[in-house]
């Protein structure tokens, strides 16, 4: 069942109203207008204002009805039914007023390509309105200066759908309107052009508009698509489903759809992020290196002259040199001497296939992904403290929470839509805390903004749980029934006053405590968090803190409460599930047991004693291990450590080092760029499976395009490597490697794949089939031994490097809103590459100063490990001594300044802090050529 706010929960609890419809007895339940049960009883009342999701406005008038004993006609949109109440759509009266609004508003629509096929054509169609009678209005002119959406104002009816799109679902608060009478008109911020406003094209607004005033840029929305295929979005863990709209095998352009975690949303990654699949640097042969071009990990990159270093080979030749060599290698160094590498952005059937490969054909555990790099100390602690790596209640929660506390993310950045969830909450009266170093969008709607020193998260959850243990918060029912540890982590806690560590994490006492009180004495409290809490060396110590103040307040188990660290990528949940991770066969079955093994082992049809009871390597350790010689061969689809992982330049040469090195990706990655092999493989609207959010909602991704060229789908490449490593796989259809995962995961046994099919979303636990899926768990017992959750103390630890007179300032690496993780793909998605082309360091105003450095120019960020060269953009969001750059640009990885130090747990780097140098100047590394700027050159001028 998923998730309902507090408003819905409201409207199931308003009674029945009988009525008469056009004649008709009907009924209206909750709080619908006339207008939805004309709909939900096939009666057609033309409506232009009125869009599903939005709040009534009643402004277009195109929707009137007659009611009888009233003097006025009422819109039907925003208009609630009483009983006994006649209501009649259909009377000559209603039909001329319809009709002559419909006239009215086409008079002043002008007969041009991106009004075609719009609402009000369609409505006046179905009344049989013609050619109208009255004069247009003066023309308005067209603003093409935002990269990706046209504004064409001259087909605005002022229905306000786009301004209540921007202000009441997606909460950005860029759109308005403006002036009076004839001279009113949609606006943007301060009347500025679009491309110079505040706009994050969400494209809500676009897909809110019924005329074409606001549409897809340069004509794409003209274009008739062939086909729509429904799918979900290829980028974030939220899992918005969208759909596809396809012509001649080419992507036009992508709608929101109305599935449980997004309900039709989108954010500008997965509405404009699609054309990367069309890109020219797309590979479509098979590519084996020149004996000519040894590997170097200092390469420059340059996709465009990649025949320089490789040279095409049929897949034959190429299967046969990937695995025949792993299997060399395998035969003459041992097992232990090769890794794989799977991706969190394929299918949990991938993700499966490839993790199986791993075990069963190169006979190790050497099989991690990118989930060491984001959430595996969020992961280490929640198996330890409560059973289970998932979260335990969906983003949708937060409607239904009183206080949402959102610390070390930036949703409104890395989960746009979970954001718009969060802004809708806070706007319907939740209290939102947010607690981070850098001051993210939430912070202006935030009840409290907590702006923590960078490493003090310990000091400060601490200290919280200090005031509530000692003015007696702590929910003494729950910790007796349903914990172990509690007067371990009291004892530890008693240190931590407020008032001892204000000075330490920069809060001052008294918002300390009002803060702890906050969350522990309200109904239903949640707490939201992201990689600001996980990657640090502390990260796994982060994460208990944060489960401990769940547990000692009993804010878990409900709707409404609960934890929940926010998925970085779209399928980083499923992969994990699914066991891409070196200490856990599927389903989180340690390889260390040996009932699992046997069970396993008997799934897969192998001997008893077969599998490796050891756990792997992990993604740091295993760069460790190449360095050592103990890696030899690796198998990497779909990553990119070269790009990814920390202390960049160690990671390449690590790479480069290897005797053999097989790489399955759509690009010529940083990492392919090492490869000694490369096969060509299918993104993902190429390709159709299964994928898992981060509200453990399974979900059907479904083919719309077909690989270009000799591009294959990564299942049959991962089958084909696996069958020249020894094995005998025979997978007919993607359906039977679901099935099989299912038999041996018990968490999704339940889910069919022909139920994903007809329902396109179950939320896991699903056990058996027929189960509705449960969307908040631990409501009774805690899958620990016992049933019972574990308090684990944590105490302050500093980050592995600090400042100092060499170094002053601190790194804080992230994501963009416009790029995702190593920008394989969004830098060559058209119209995310032109509206964030260019590397920049986002460095406070006050620092700027400080070094003589103003907005826009070149400046060098220097660490102990490598230097970068990029643009400086003023930025208050970081506090003073901080500097904030994302990780996506090739030719300023940042990367290669941060530190491989580990969390000793988890073993995930420390990202989110090293010591850097600032300082002005440098030369910048050429900007490889993806083709957004092309689009950017041809926009007007804008100023603001």
């Amino acid at each position: 069942m998923n998730a309902i706010t507090r408003k819905e929960q409201a409207q199931l609890q308003t009674p029945t109203v009988n009525f008469e419809l056009n004649g008709r007895a009907v009924q209206a339940t909750g709080n619908q207008t006339i207008l939805d049960v004309a709909k939900v009883n096939g009666v057609k009342i033309p409506h232009l204002c009125y869009k599903d999701g939005l709040d009534k406005a009643g402004n277009c008038r195109a929707c009137v009805v007659e009611v009888a004993g009233e003097r006025v006609l009422a819109p039907s949109c925003c208009r609630a039914p009483t009983e006994g109440m006649k209501v009649n759509s259909q009377s000559e009266r209603a039909i001329k007023s319809q009709k002559l609004v419909l006239e009215l508003l086409q008079a002043d629509m002008p007969e041009t390509a991106y009004t075609r096929r719009n609402d009000l054509d369609f409505w006046s169609e179905q009344l049989g309105v013609g050619k109208p009678r009255f004069k247009a209005r003066a023309a308005v002119h067209q603003d093409l200066s935002h990269p990706a959406i046209a504004v064409n104002l001259d087909a605005c009816i002022q229905c306000t759908r786009c301004l209540r799109a921007c202000r009441d679902e997606q909460v950005n608060d860029v759109i308005g309107l403006a002036f009076r009478g004839e001279h009113a008109q949609i606006v943007f911020d301060m009347d500025d052009p679009m491309g110079a406003s505040t706009c994050v094209a969400c494209g809500e607004c676009v897909q809110a508009c019924p005329t074409g005033a606001l549409m897809p840029a340069r004509g794409v929305g003209m274009a008739k698509p062939d086909k729509q295929v429904s799918s979900v979005c290829p980028y974030c863990g939220v899992g918005c489903q969208l759909t596809y709209n396809v012509k001649d095998n080419k992507i036009l352009f992508v709608n929101g759809r109305s599935g449980p975690a997004n309900q039709g949303r989108l954010c500008v990654k997965g509405r404009y992020g699609f054309d990367y699949a069309h890109h020219p640097h797309r590979l479509t042969k098979p590519l084996i290196r020149r004996a000519d071009a040894p590997k170097r990990g200092d390469f420059q990159m340059e996709p465009n002259q990649v025949m320089s270093i490789f040279r095409e080979a049929s897949w034959e030749e190429a299967l046969e040199f990937a695995g025949g060599k792993l299997a060399a290698i395998r035969d003459t160094h041992g097992k232990a001497a090769l890794a794989g590498f799977g991706s969190a952005k394929g299918s949990n059937e991938e993700a499966y296939l490839f993790q199986k490969l791993v075990r069963t054909g190169f006979g190790t555990n050497n099989v991690d992904h990118c989930t060491r790099l984001c959430h595996a100390s969020s992961v280490v602690a929640l198996l330890e403290g409560i059973g289970s790596g998932a979260v335990s209640n969906p983003v949708m929660d937060v409607t239904q929470a009183e206080v949402v506390i959102v610390i070390g993310a930036n949703p409104t950045v890395n989960h746009p839509v979970a954001a718009s969830w969060i802004k809708n909450a806070v706007i319907n009266g939740t209290k939102l805390i947010v607690c981070d170093p850098r001051r993210s969008d939430l912070a202006r709607l935030a009840h409290r903004y907590l702006q923590f020193k960078p490493d003090t998260d310990v000091a400060l959850l601490n200290a919280m749980m200090h005031v509530i243990v000692e003015e007696g918060l702590v929910d003494q029912d729950f910790i007796a029934s349903r914990t172990i540890g509690f007067d371990e982590l009291k004892a530890n806690v008693a240190d931590y006053s407020p008032e001892r560590m204000a000075p330490i994490c920069g809060i001052d006492a008294d918002t300390i405590r009002y803060v702890a009180r906050l969350y522990a004495s309200s109904k239903a409290s949640m707490i939201l968090w992201g990689m600001g809490v996980s990657q640090h060396v502390h990260g796994t110590d982060n994460a208990r803190c944060l489960i401990a103040l769940s547990l000692m307040t009993g804010q878990i188990g409900r709707p409404g409460t609960g934890l929940h660290p926010l998925r970085g990528q779209n399928n980083v949940q499923g992969a994990s599930d699914a066991g891409l991770i070196p200490m856990m066969l599927p389903d989180y079955q340690h390889v260390s047991r040996p009932e699992v093994r046997a069970r396993f082992e008997s799934a897969w049809g192998l001997n008893a004693g077969t599998l490796d009871d050891k756990p792997g390597l992990t993604v740091v350790e295993v760069m460790h291990a190449i360095q050592k010689g103990d890696i030899r061969g690796m198998y990497v689809m779909g990553e990119n450590p070269a790009m990814s992982d920390p202390d960049a330049n160690h990671a390449r040469e690590a790479l480069a080092a290897l005797d053999h090195l097989v790489v399955q990706d759509i690009f010529l990655t940083e990492t392919a760029y090492l490869a000694d092999v490369i096969l060509p493989a299918s993104a993902f609207p190429e390709k159709t499976g299964s994928f898992t959010n981060t509200d453990r909602l399974v979900q059907m991704g479904r083919q719309a395009i077909d690989p270009p060229g000799d591009a294959r789908q990564d299942l049959w490449i991962i089958e084909q490597i696996a069958r020249r490593l020894g094995l005998d796989w025979h997978y007919k259809h993607v359906s039977e490697v679901f099935d099989e995962m299912r038999h041996t995961m018990p968490s999704i046994g339940g889910i069919t794949w022909e139920r994903l099919e007809r329902e396109h979303a179950v939320t896991y636990p699903c056990q058996q089939e027929g189960d509705p899926g449960q969307s908040v768990v631990f409501t009774d017992t805690f899958p620990r031994e016992g049933g019972k959750a574990r308090f684990v103390p944590a105490d302050v630890i500093p980050a592995n490097e600090r400042p100092d007179a060499e170094f002053p300032m601190v790194l804080i690496t992230g994501r963009q809103l416009e790029h995702w993780h190593t920008g394989s793909m969004t830098r060559r998605a058209t119209m995310l590459d032109a509206i964030e082309p260019d590397p920049v360091a986002l460095i406070h105003p006050l620092d700027m100063e400080r070094l003589g450095i103003a907005a826009g120019d070149v400046v060098t960020l220097q660490s102990r490990r490598g230097e970068v060269v990029l643009y400086a953009r003023a930025d208050d969001s970081s506090p003073p001594g901080a500097v904030f750059a994302p990780f996506c640009y090739y030719e300023a990885a940042i990367n290669r300044l941060t530190n491989a130090a580990l969390d000793p747990f988890a073993k995930i780097p420390e990202f989110k802090y090293c010591a850097v140098r600032v300082t002005a100047g440098g030369t910048l590394a050429p900007r490889l050529s993806f083709g957004g700027g092309q689009i950017l050159a041809q926009l007007p001028e804008v100023t603001a």
